[in-house]
């Protein structure tokens, strides 16, 4: 009887689990204005609006700190505008930073947003002329009024659940091997017209179409598909969309309301639908119906687990900055001031100087990854290469992992080493080689085997 009356004195006072968990949903239109400036350096501007862009996401509560994930229909997010979003995100769901995850699109018929490079727009005289400013920071706030409000309709979460389906006949690697035997990565998203583009080989891609559910019991709350590959069919005529990836998750979201839909992109800085898309606007309808049929079939498809932890890893990843000739202090500052160049080249200037000033002044990424048990989610910076999602996949082993890419940025495209000893060259590179030892160090870091 003592023994007894001791172990209930010691389960009373042992410190209390809590097994709750919630989850908010959010929605906002971001659509850009007409006349705004696309992908940053596009010549052409917004000219119609095609379809809404949207910044969808989620606020998971019930771990040490509120856990905030926002998807937007934007191209990119860069430097200080990043920390921006991360910043009013964190103060609307009463968390920390560092819990919260953004992440773009990266479709090109959308905004580049970056405040450092855009004060330095603005010393030249170019105000306005990477993005809006006005308009970004009304954007935002109503998104941070949106998260609030947002949690004060959380429903509970019980379970989450994991699937995977193989998508047919869209993502293909940029890397070709012409008849010649030269390498190039010029199969870009709408090489299908080309016959030896569209013959050649898929190469490095991942197949799988990824999608976490959130359940209360047996009721879906919310869904969040993930793929890689560049998500343009046509692009740069001024037409604003979400394009067909964007297109695919509203089409699903019509099916059911009840279910939030949310698309995030996988790591596919090297994967565009350029073997299977020529940019007309019926290969467009067809490459929604391909993507479309995937979230339909993965919806179906789902494993469920408990709800029992969430946790939150971070590593700081401080990358090199490329050190091409033209990408020079020096260099970048007179195609900045240079009144001879296109407007164009000098938000490129702008945008490099303003990734060169990050690095120099040692302001690392942050690389979290949120584990959920049997699931885990890791944000990777900006263009990364297919080969880092094949490499965290195998890393993980049998464990479900997600790798969303265009977190902060300002690297552009990331390529693994094999690709710099290709001789990888683009305008939208800024990030320099030896970055693959650290982005191997960070996902030891943070992803669990």
């Amino acid at each position: 009887m003592k023994s007894i009356v001791c172990l209930l004195v010691l389960l009373v006072s042992l410190p209390a689990f809590s097994a709750e968990y919630s989850l908010a949903t959010f929605s906002v239109d971001v659509t850009i204005p007409l006349n705004h400036r696309c992908m940053g350096v596009l010549p052409t501007k917004s000219k119609r609006i095609a379809d809404s862009l949207y910044a969808h996401g989620f606020v998971l509560n019930g771990g040490p700190k509120p856990v905030v994930l926002c998807a937007l229909d934007w191209c990119e997010i860069r430097n200080g505008a990043f920390e921006q979003w991360r910043t009013a995100l964190a103060e609307a769901a009463d968390t920390t930073v560092a819990h919260v995850l953004v992440t773009a699109l990266h479709q090109h018929d959308a905004p580049v947003v970056d405040l450092d490079a855009q004060r330095l727009l603005d010393k030249v005289g170019l105000p306005n002329e990477l993005y809006q400013v006005d308009w970004h920071d009304k954007t935002l706030a109503r998104v941070a009024q949106a998260v609030k409000d947002s949690l004060d309709f959380a429903s509970p979460v019980t379970h989450y659940g994991t699937s995977e389906v193989e998508v047919e006949r869209i993502a293909s690697n940029r890397r070709v091997v012409l008849e010649s035997g030269v390498i190039t990565y010029g199969r870009g998203s709408r090489s299908g017209g080309n016959d030896f583009m569209a013959n050649a080989p898929e190469g490095a891609i991942d197949p799988m179409l990824k999608t976490i559910t959130f359940f209360n019991k047996t009721k879906p709350l919310l869904q969040m598909h993930h793929y890689a590959t560049h998500p343009m069919s046509y692009y740069g005529q001024g037409v604003v969309s979400a394009d067909f990836v964007g297109l695919a998750r509203e089409r699903l979201q019509r099916d059911n309301q009840s279910i939030r839909q949310i698309f995030v992109p996988g790591c596919g800085g090297d994967v565009t639908a350029g073997k299977y898309n020529d940019g007309s606007e019926d290969h467009r309808q067809e490459l929604i119906d391909r993507l479309y049929k995937a979230m339909t079939a993965a919806s179906k498809n789902t494993i469920r687990y408990p709800l029992n932890q969430i946790e939150l890893r971070n590593a700081k990843l401080s990358l090199p900055f490329h050190e091409g000739a033209h990408l020079t202090r020096m260099q970048l500052t007179a195609d900045l001031y240079s009144q001879s160049l296109t407007t164009e080249k000098r938000i490129l200037a702008a945008m490099g100087l303003a990734s060169r000033n990050r690095v120099e002044g040692d302001h690392p990424l942050d690389f979290p990854c949120i584990d959920l048990g049997q699931a885990q989610i890791a944000l990777f910076p900006g263009e990364t290469f297919i080969g880092y999602q094949l490499l965290a996949q195998e890393y993980a082993g049998e464990n479900f992992l997600m790798c969303i890419a265009y977190g902060d940025a300002w690297t552009g495209y990331l390529p693994t080493d094999a690709t710099f000893a290709e001789d990888f060259k683009d305008s939208w590179l800024w990030v320099g080689p030896g970055s693959e030892k650290k982005i191997r160090d960070a996902i030891k870091k943070v992803i669990r085997k």
